[in-house]
């Protein structure tokens, strides 16, 4: 991906969004646009009109982690932004003694699906930053089940958020679901710019249509790391989750997400029916035990 690029396009975007009001400038007559202007975002950053000039332009080579926490207070940005400003700025400035990444993973450890079998009373999978499905427990299969039964998908969340007319069904939130699909493949865009599998990724989706490539060219990102899933699964109706993500250290880009629902509620009922139902699947479909000879 064109460092240069994401970054003049992201710090434009958050320059844009801010109003004078916002920033506490006092302003007279109208004006062109509604954003602040570089001079303004300069000033409140505490640099010169030119160095911020420069960075807008894309060059944030040389530029040191305190000017940029300085000009991500300056531009409001949140956390998950200031980690994609710090992110591109690394893109910036490769280091050469830096050791060479490991290549991508996608088997799992049997001692990691034996975890994530263990955890019987809420769904749980493993995803990598490109939002393929790796792993999952039998109720996450079960409930996943529309996007990972969906060969057009290859188990990629993505894939089947933009792609598949079933996904609208599935998530009732479906904008909201899209938003954050998109915000999080920029987010490992900006951490891995070198990553072929993600950029091919990105440029499917940007050209299957413009539910996709509008959300791009906003360069929002987030931190996906717990809130509140809406789901309508074709066996068992609606159903309401608060997930939480787990990062796994020793696989980079991997986390571990489980969805868990209220004590009582309705959810709670229906991913028990979700269950059952995926039990007596799974035995309807086991092999029938082979008889012994002399046995009757």
């Amino acid at each position: 991906m064109d460092n240069q690029a994401e970054v003049r396009d992201f710090l434009r975007t958050r320059r844009d969004r801010i109003t004078p009001e916002q920033a506490g400038i006092v302003t007279g007559g109208r004006r062109r646009l509604p954003g602040l202007r570089r001079e303004e975002v300069a000033m409140i950053a505490g640099m010169s009109s030119d160095y911020y000039a420069k960075m807008e332009r894309g060059n944030l080579a040389g530029v040191s982690p305190e000017v940029l926490d300085a000009l991500a207070r300056a531009l409001r940005l949140d956390d998950a932004e200031t980690e994609h400003l710090h992110d591109l700025a690394r893109a910036a400035n490769p280091s050469p003694s830096r050791r060479r990444a490991r290549p991508a993973q996608s088997t799992i450890r049997p001692s990691l699906q034996r975890f994530l079998d263990a955890i019987t009373g809420a769904p749980a999978w493993i995803v990598n930053q490109r939002g393929d499905i790796l792993a999952t427990n039998p109720l996450a299969r079960a409930l996943l089940a529309p996007m990972l039964d969906d060969p057009d998908t290859r188990n990629n969340t993505a894939r089947f958020i933009f792609l598949s007319p079933a996904a609208r069904t599935f998530y009732p939130q479906w904008e909201h679901a899209a938003d954050a699909s998109v915000a999080n493949l920029r987010t490992a865009a900006g951490r891995n710019p070198r990553d072929k599998a993600l950029s091919d990724l990105i440029g499917e989706l940007a050209t299957r249509g413009d539910a996709f490539s509008r959300r791009w060219s906003a360069h929002d990102v987030r931190l996906h790391r717990t809130g509140t899933k809406h789901i309508h699964h074709p066996a068992v109706g609606d159903l309401e989750f608060v997930y939480e993500g787990v990062e796994l250290p020793d696989h980079p880009g991997w986390m571990m997400f489980a969805y868990t629902s209220a004590a009582g509620s309705p959810t709670e009922d229906r991913v028990k029916l979700l269950g059952s139902l995926a039990a007596t699947q799974a035995d309807a479909q086991a092999p029938a035990p082979v008889s012994q000879p002399g046995e009757t």
